[in-house]
């Protein structure tokens, strides 16, 4: 289903994202999510990586698809899942730009992303989201189901899908190269009252 733009100019997306689904999302929306994602954070990430190196066929294909950086905790009776809070984002840049080139369109996490995964997202036209730092059992209140897919023994760190319904997240770094973060600080930044060399675009001293 094509990206909805609600009336309250929040935007409805389902996975697995097109190219155009894509292309209709832009750095600082507000999008609600929902269909299957796949959670996966560090752990999972290396161990994808090393079964694809190996020729071992990964326990979901990434092609279209969204990976949720989280850890959940367990459920309790009557809950398809526990808290499940975004984890830093920044700790999978080692593996995104790769996971990107598998065909990845959408990743969720917190905090902001490196130049390299933020190129690697232009590249191969995929959108980075953030979930909201510190609300993990809200999260979970949009959680329909949830089962381990792979690596069991990573407990928390399992490979799990999960289907959400209106996920609420917005666009940090889209396709275009935009960077929200970037851009909502901008106008806040007092450069003259930092020294030169911490000012925006001066460069790292020499050692």
């Amino acid at each position: 289903m094509p990206v909805e733009v609600l009336e309250d100019g929040r935007k409805r997306v389902s996975a697995p994202l097109s190219d155009e689904d894509v292309r209709a999302l832009h750095a600082g929306d507000v999008v609600l999510l929902s269909g299957t994602v796949y959670v996966a954070r560090d752990a999972a990430h290396k161990k994808l990586l090393e079964d694809l190196d190996a020729g071992v066929p990964l326990p979901f294909d990434p092609t279209a698809q969204i990976v949720y950086y989280a850890g959940p905790t367990p459920e309790r009776p009557g809950n398809p899942i526990g808290s499940a809070g975004p984890t830093t984002a920044s700790r999978m840049d080692r593996y995104t730009p790769r996971m990107l080139e598998l065909g990845l369109k959408g990743i969720v996490g917190k905090g902001g992303r490196g130049p390299v995964v933020r190129e690697a997202l232009k590249e191969h036209t995929a959108v980075y989201m953030a979930a909201l730092g510190g609300g993990g059992a809200l999260a979970a209140l949009q959680v329909r189901s949830q089962r381990v897919i792979a690596y069991a023994e990573l407990g928390p760190e399992a490979v799990r899908e999960l289907v959400v319904e209106d996920f609420p997240v917005w666009v940090v770094d889209d396709c275009e190269g935009r960077d929200f973060y970037a851009e909502a600080t901008a106008p806040w930044r007092k450069d003259d009252l930092l020294p030169e060399s911490f000012r925006a675009g001066a460069k790292a001293p020499l050692d």
